[in-house]
């Protein structure tokens, strides 16, 4: 017992104690992350994972992979625009502003890297809270 005496014993904060800006804030991270890997390789997927009966009725895991969407779009004249997005809906990151200029395909990565920072920092906070309380 006298190990467990040397260590500081603490109440585990629960998965849920984030509150919600900082849930959508990660959420947002992640997503810009696979979009990044994405941007790397065109074949990235994510695993899924999904429970299924067996022929026995009994529950089994099963992880499944998952084709990540592209955010960004090229326009007409060939240079490429990304829109951020939380859920389905498209972020309006300025007055009526929904995309941020890429141009070519070479700064993709670079920008993405750019708008995972600026997540982090809590930069694109504001732009997140605008877009849950529209969605209630």
């Amino acid at each position: 017992m006298f190990n467990m005496k040397s260590l500081s014993l603490i109440v585990a904060p629960t998965a849920s104690s984030l509150s919600p800006k900082l849930r959508r804030r990660q959420t947002l991270i992640d997503r810009l992350e696979e979009q990044r890997e994405l941007a790397k390789n065109p074949n990235y997927t994510i695993k899924v994972r999904h429970w299924i009966k067996d022929a026995d009725g009994i529950k089994k895991p099963i992880d499944i992979q998952k084709r990540v969407k592209p955010w960004w779009q090229q326009d007409a004249n060939g240079s490429l625009f990304i829109v951020l997005r939380s859920g389905l809906k498209r972020l309006v990151l300025d007055k009526g502003m929904t995309a941020i200029a890429v141009g070519t395909p070479d700064k993709l990565e670079g920008v993405i890297t750019t708008l995972i920072a600026a997540a982090k920092a809590g930069e694109l906070d504001g732009v997140l809270d605008k877009s849950s309380l529209n969605s209630k």
